[in-house]
């Protein structure tokens, strides 16, 4: 992965997690019990972070293109897919 793919990655998956974030917080409040939309909430707020720490990797390769950088924004990105 390199920085532009990177930063990319970073910029759909920050939207996607406000649109996710909205829609816990509009459309699912009344749908699901608390102990769950916490656990909605959880994800959304570990995907905005994971995406920030992507953009700070996307934004690093421009000038430290090494081989942990890459295995860096392809393990962030692994993790937003798996975790969030």
């Amino acid at each position: 992965m390199n920085s532009s793919r990177a930063l990319a990655a970073a910029g759909v998956l920050l939207a996607l997690a406000t649109v996710c974030g909205a829609f816990g917080a509009h459309a699912l409040r009344g749908q699901l019990p608390p102990e769950r939309l916490q656990l909605w909430e959880t994800a959304v707020r570990y995907q905005f972070f994971q995406s920030l720490g992507l953009i700070g990797v996307g934004v690093a390769m421009r000038t430290l293109d090494g081989y942990l950088m890459h295995w860096a924004a392809t393990l962030l990105v692994a993790g937003v897919l798996l975790f969030s």
